[in-house]
């Protein structure tokens, strides 16, 4: 199983990258699109590059590239924000949507900004936020709930929700479903249009490979954008923007979404990093996916035994493009196996995580990390104070 597009991307010789899931690995392209767009546009044209250079269209026009990653139509998204407000916007549309009813109901251990961003509102709109386990979601929809607010790939086990399923109970109740797209848009299939998805948010720094805090995007399904009212007000997000009028009025389509001054440095990095999946099917990055991840848990469970234990969807189809391996001492072990050029991260209170992103990741990285384990575990190397010192960064 080679990389689909390893050369894309710079990546250190020694190093095995096994963290997609958390941070993308760089893009070729990325440092000199950022130094053209510094030196032939910001510092020759200036704020004449608003128009000249079509800055001020980005977050729609990039948007179109992430079309066929998440199967949806180009005029269903938009590039904004962090995921967190981007979150707060459409769960507040939703719940504006469907006034009468109380509940945002979600599932335990989601993600904790998803359950943070839900609970303030909630707080502040006078709403309940309900959370239930994941496999209680689907039967707990009743017609109290405005939203159904769920991440696709959970982020500690990978475990994957049945998409179209809760979206069609969700649409018999009467909810709307906003799911959270940040461990699959990019490494598994995604499918917006196929599964009648009302509402979504990804981050763009994962397996997008936008960098380090890259903006998030929005989906909106086209049939709901005149209906949806979002409550950030922005003048970006006008239909005139550049009318300056004290009133409000949102502009056509998903557009009224924005709502500040886009940071174009950084949704020009992440158009590098939705560039690197040009030409590429989905179809074969779900199916690399599966095959990596399943080839490392066949050689960690080969070389290591019961010295650590899955804490993974067994089948390769139930689990996103992560696999998380549970050690008591876990975080150590990683910091070791760091130490060793194999990068994976940590999660509390004792999974390893391993990220497989099949645009450069291939077996042969899988098959010498699950080595590198085995070896550190043997030789008891995680046992090392200096692997014991927690960092703020897991």
């Amino acid at each position: 199983m080679e990389a689909l597009a390893r050369e894309r991307f710079s990546i250190p010789n020694d190093v095995i990258y096994l963290d997609g899931n958390s941070l993308g690995a760089l893009p070729r392209a990325t440092p000199e699109r950022l130094r053209a767009l510094m030196r032939e546009e910001w510092r020759s044209d200036l704020i004449a590059s608003w128009n000249k250079h079509g800055w001020i269209d980005l977050p729609m026009s990039i948007a179109a590239r992430l079309a066929p990653i998440v199967n949806a139509k180009p005029a269903e998204l938009l590039i904004a924000d962090s995921t967190s407000v981007s979150l707060f916007k459409l769960l507040a549309a939703a719940a504006r949507a469907r006034s009468g009813r109380k509940t945002i109901l979600t599932q335990r251990r989601n993600f904790p900004t998803d359950l943070y961003v839900a609970q303030g509102l909630c707080d502040m709109l006078g709403l309940t936020l309900r959370a239930v386990d994941a496999d209680a979601v689907r039967d707990s929809i009743d017609d109290d709930v405005a939203v159904v607010s769920l991440t696709h790939v959970d982020y500690r086990s990978a475990a994957v929700h049945e998409m179209a399923a809760i979206n069609r109970a969700s649409r018999d109740a009467g909810a709307l479903t906003c799911w959270d797209l940040s461990h699959s848009a990019g490494a598994i299939e995604v499918d917006l249009a196929g599964t009648e998805c009302d509402l979504a948010v990804g981050c763009g720094y994962k397996y997008l490979n936008g960098g380090p805090g890259a903006p998030a995007f929005i989906f909106v399904a086209e049939r709901l954008l005149e209906t949806m009212h979002p409550p950030l007000q922005g003048w970006m997000g006008h239909a005139q923007p550049f009318a300056f009028e004290d009133g409000y009025q949102p502009a056509p389509g998903i557009a009224r979404f924005l709502t500040g001054t886009p940071s174009i440095l950084a949704i020009a990095a992440l158009d590098c990093g939705l560039a690197t999946f040009d030409g590429i099917a989905m179809a074969d990055v779900a199916a690399r996916s599966r095959g990596l991840s399943q080839a490392f848990i066949d050689a960690v469970e080969a070389r290591c035994g019961d010295a650590v234990s899955l804490a993974s969807p067994g089948d390769p189809a139930a689990r996103g493009s992560h696999v998380c391996f549970a050690h008591p001492h876990g975080y150590a072990v990683m910091q070791a196996l760091i130490a060793r050029k194999v990068i994976g991260d940590f999660r509390a209170p004792d999974l390893m995580r391993f990220g497989f992103a099949p645009l450069y990741n291939d077996e042969g990285d899988v098959l010498r990390a699950a080595e590198i384990l085995g070896e550190i575990l043997d030789s008891r190397a995680w046992d090392d104070p200096r692997f014991h010192a927690r960092a703020k960064v897991t």
